[in-house]
């Protein structure tokens, strides 16, 4: 899941396996997108290669953000999540491929910053863990080092597992309530290989006047 949209690779060979998984495991967050009520909104979501990625879910803001609410990012970490909860509820825990590994690195890297930088975990108090290494005359941050002890960092390790657990959970949760329309949509995405925010909500109308 990406929210950037690079050129298009249609001469990449993959195989149909390959590409079925790349439909569910997008369609997982773009599902997401529309379910939750704090994620931007959906724009396209493709399974044409782009770059490194099989596959793309676009979503754009309607107004640029200034800040960002802790439900924001709650619902924001939920939908990264949902490429691979898609993957675990379609084929199982043990079918689960590496394609989430930089969906999992940027809800690790939020979580964290929610607990040590924004003061969003009330275990841990409103307070910012680890001092900013920023170069006086470039003026660029380079990073944190840590200020702390070995116990604090093992209380923020646990809290942001705590968030990330949580968000996880609630994907399974709205995925596994709308699987018939988790199947149905990558089905089409299989045969049109990209929608966009138009048809991906016709396909889930369709689903719910199919449920009556």
């Amino acid at each position: 899941m990406r929210q950037g949209w690079s050129t298009e690779k249609k001469s990449r060979i993959i195989s149909d396996e390959e590409k079925e998984n790349t439909a569910y495991h997008e369609v997982g967050h773009a599902l997401l997108s529309k379910l939750l009520k704090h994620c931007d909104p959906l724009h396209k979501v493709s399974i044409i290669p782009r770059g490194m990625a099989l596959g793309i879910t676009m979503t754009l803001p309607e107004k640029d953000h200034l800040t960002l609410s802790k439900v924001q990012l709650l619902d924001r970490l939920t939908m990264t999540l949902g490429g691979r909860v898609a993957e675990e509820l379609v084929y199982g825990k043990e079918a689960i491929t590496t394609g989430a590994s930089n969906d999992l690195e940027k809800v690790t890297s939020l979580a964290r910053k929610m607990v040590t930088v924004y003061g969003m975990s009330e275990k841990m108090g409103y307070m910012a863990y680890g001092k900013s290494e920023e170069h006086v005359f470039m003026g660029r941050d380079f990073g944190h080092s840590r200020d702390f002890s070995e116990e604090i960092a093992a209380d923020i390790d646990k809290e942001v597992k705590k968030i990330v657990d949580g968000c996880y959970t609630n994907a399974q949760k709205l995925l596994a309530e709308n699987k018939d329309m988790l199947e149905y949509i990558s089905k089409k995405l299989l045969e049109e290989e990209t929608l966009d925010e138009k048809e991906f909500s016709v396909l889930m109308d369709k689903v719910k006047e199919d449920r009556v």
